[in-house]
């Protein structure tokens, strides 16, 4: 059994996802294995990979059915007892898992790590916004915002996945803002300050520029969030203040788009939400829900 599986979602990118295999096996630390999940491509991607035949396991699914069912259906083949991904659009510099590993040696307890990122936009490199900067250890609450962890940057335990739950297939975008939102919310999540992947964006296939509006999966992420219980009361309430944050931006583009009656319903979600908690919830938490909603 190998020590990481590295599992890398792919649609169309038949020359791109060259590069991100070769990332991985030019690694140092070669304890692994890599799973291809092959998203319905129809550009050669198949053919591309025919020269990996002996290193990589291949899964194609007839259909395009989104990077979450591709991301859950290499986990379901994965064996190792660390879990890493890898964007089909990035690469990896060659002591990425190396030094992964290592913090693992030396925190046995930790349960996940990232590393930080070298950016390319267009082609050029540029540095991340203030807002982008990863925190280390307990990030939830910066993470509400905007997601602060990289599926191409990160290492797991399986056991994380065991207890949390995969990636939410009912989601098109965001996927990884909630996945990481139910792990942080139990979990520290520590950072590596060293960039070790090289991150690329600023073209048209990406998620970001294929789905307007992304907040509307953001905020149907904190619903089912809320929803589970897990929170304690003070991520509960963040939670909300961000949510309530979140709906008022989108109705607010609802209405601008004269999409009104969208967005009147955006606009009374969370104190919709609220009450529907408060009904069923325990004592401890019912004052909480039942407080204004925050403006």
């Amino acid at each position: 059994m190998a020590t990481v599986s590295v599992i890398i979602p792919t649609f169309n990118r038949a020359g791109k996802v060259v590069r991100a295999i070769s990332s991985v096996l030019s690694q140092t630390f070669t304890d692994l294995e890599i799973i291809i999940v092959d998203d319905g491509s129809m550009d050669g991607t198949k053919d591309a990979l025919a020269k990996f035949r002996n290193k990589i396991k291949y899964i194609y699914h007839s259909l395009n059915l989104g990077v979450s069912a591709a991301r859950n259906s290499g986990i379901k083949k994965s064996t190792a007892p660390f879990i890493s991904f890898l964007d089909s659009d990035d690469y990896w510099l060659p002591e990425k898992l190396a030094e992964q590993i290592a913090f693992f040696e030396r925190n046995p307890n930790a349960p996940a790590c990232q590393t930080e990122e070298i950016w390319i936009r267009n082609g050029r490199r540029v540095n991340p916004r203030k807002i982008h900067r990863k925190p280390s250890g307990d990030i939830f609450e910066p993470s509400l915002k905007l997601c602060l962890v990289s599926p191409s940057a990160v290492i797991m335990k399986r056991v994380l996945l065991e207890e949390v739950g995969l990636f939410d297939e009912d989601l098109p975008a965001c996927e990884d803002y909630a996945l990481w939102l139910r792990i942080s919310c139990r979990y520290p999540v520590y950072l590596i300050k060293r960039p070790l992947v090289v991150k690329e964006g600023g073209h048209s296939d990406q998620l970001s520029a294929r789905y307007k509006g992304m907040d509307k999966f953001r905020i149907k992420a904190l619903v089912k969030l809320i929803k589970s219980g897990v929170l304690n009361e003070r991520q509960l309430q963040a939670t909300f203040e961000e949510l309530s944050l979140k709906c008022r931006i989108y109705s607010n583009g609802c209405v601008k788009r004269g999409k009104l009656d969208e967005g009147t319903y955006y606009l009374q979600l969370p104190e919709i939400l609220r009450k529907e908690l408060a009904h069923s919830c325990s004592r401890v938490l019912k004052p909480l829900l039942t407080m204004e909603v925050i403006k």
